[in-house]
């Protein structure tokens, strides 16, 4: 059956009532792909502009999502009541301070919830739930609840759950409660680094970690570390402790590496790498190697961790890793939107693979001069 126009009816309107019908008669199942704006436009005979005002009315209704670089797709929610249907989302986080959110982690981060929002017509905003726990008085927002505050009650959690919020945890993660995640593969980031050192030729690798102990690291950098064990055992390098340097600190400081790099460089065999597990660090860890009069990167090779902007600035510019968190924000923002199947769906996790940015830090390592006799 095709659907006729009537001269009263505007076009864009036309093309909604088209594609609602074949939605709703089995034409088009959930998830199934609509051509795109310029293909719509060819198909009715129409402008873009037309067929971009249809497409983004059927977001806005509800009956199709879209996803960026993939297109637009029929939402599997299409008859589900409208109480039921997510219309704003809500990065929700405890008492953080606002500088935090400076950092690369969070505002690409952020621009990727932004970005699905936007192509699905859902309102985004930050919320600090603070001391009392209170999230914002609406049972069908979408929540992105970032925990990393060592004084948050996992209690809560349990309660919101049974609240029924639909809640997507990022950074950090709780199996247990079955809530679903999105985090940075933290080991893996710490095992590319440790990689590409030895890929140049190094051994002997010291890396600078934030934390009371070995035994007391929190949850991203012991997975870095144990990404740095792992690279180390497929190459059949002895793990050492004595190439561990870690400092103590709340927030990531340039000071911290410079305090690391010192006690590696006093080793009676120093490293000719140093893997420092975030950019503020390694940073501090050149600022060290400049006053020590080691050269980089033909004295010491230095890989960094975050791509934090000044690190492309840097002389030599600064080897680092890249955490991908704007796809991070991405999956967050269409887990919430698209894949939750009832209130406790533990089953839908992610793990954002983190990517290597090469530059001017990290060389093979220069053979020692033979001694002259």
């Amino acid at each position: 059956m095709v659907m006729e126009k009537s001269d009263k009816t505007p076009m864009y309107q036309y093309i909604m009532n088209d594609i609602k019908r074949k939605i709703e008669n089995g034409e088009l199942k959930p998830h199934d792909p609509l051509p795109t704006q310029i293909d719509m436009a060819k198909e009715y005979n129409t402008s873009e502009i037309t067929s971009r005002r249809a497409l983004s009315d059927l977001v806005q209704e509800g009956y199709i999502y879209r996803i960026r670089g993939k297109g637009s797709f029929v939402n599997e929610n299409v008859a589900a009541p409208a109480s039921q249907v997510i219309r704003t989302i809500y990065f929700a986080h405890k008492n953080q301070e606002v500088s935090t959110f400076n950092h690369p982690f969070f505002t690409d981060m952020f621009k990727g919830i932004q970005e699905v929002c936007e192509e699905n017509g859902i309102e985004f905003y930050l919320w600090n739930f603070g001391e009392n726990y209170e999230l914002p008085d609406d049972p069908q927002a979408g929540i992105i609840l970032l925990t990393t505050n060592h004084s948050f009650d996992i209690s809560h959690l349990t309660a919101w759950q049974e609240e029924k919020r639909r809640i997507v945890t990022v950074h950090f993660y709780y199996p247990h409660l079955g809530i679903p995640y999105v985090i940075v593969d933290n080991l893996t980031g710490g095992y590319l680094a440790t990689q590409h050192l030895i890929s140049l030729g190094h051994r002997n690798i010291g890396v600078i970690l934030t934390g009371n102990s070995i035994l007391e690291l929190n949850q991203e950098f012991s997975l870095r570390l144990q990404g740095y064990r792992l690279a180390l055992a497929q190459h059949q390098i002895p793990f050492n402790q004595d190439l561990i340097a870690v400092i103590q600190g709340e927030d990531e400081r340039g000071d911290m590496g410079y305090r690391g790099f010192m006690s590696l460089m006093a080793l009676k065999e120093p490293p000719t790498a140093v893997f420092a597990t975030s950019d503020f660090k390694a940073i501090g860890a050149m600022n060290a190697a400049r006053d020590m009069g080691i050269r980089i990167p033909e004295d010491v090779s230095i890989m960094g961790y975050d791509d934090v902007e000044i690190s492309e600035f840097t002389y030599p510019r600064l080897s680092t890793v890249n955490q991908n968190t704007r796809k991070l924000g991405q999956r967050a923002a269409e887990i919430l939107l698209f894949e939750l199947k009832d209130q406790e769906d533990g089953s839908v996790r992610d793990e954002i693979v983190p990517t290597v940015i090469l530059r001017d830090t990290t060389a093979a390592p220069v053979p020692p001069k033979p001694s002259k006799k």
